[in-house]
């Protein structure tokens, strides 16, 4: 996942730099980047409840 995530938001980057960017592109680049913060949140929030059951020393 991180892969992923670095292309788009390198993808991001260069179409947001540009001038002449359709609204098409901009949606498709909003759901991609909402998909890829959902999935991250997903973790984040996976990793949270494991790190809380854990037994400290």
């Amino acid at each position: 996942m991180p892969v992923k995530f670095d292309r788009l938001l390198g993808h991001a980057a260069g179409l947001l730099a540009e001038r002449r960017v359709t609204g098409e592109e901009l949606h498709y680049l909003a759901r991609r980047l909402s998909e890829s913060l959902r999935d991250v949140a997903r973790v984040a929030e996976s990793r949270g409840e494991r790190l809380a059951r854990r037994v400290p020393p």
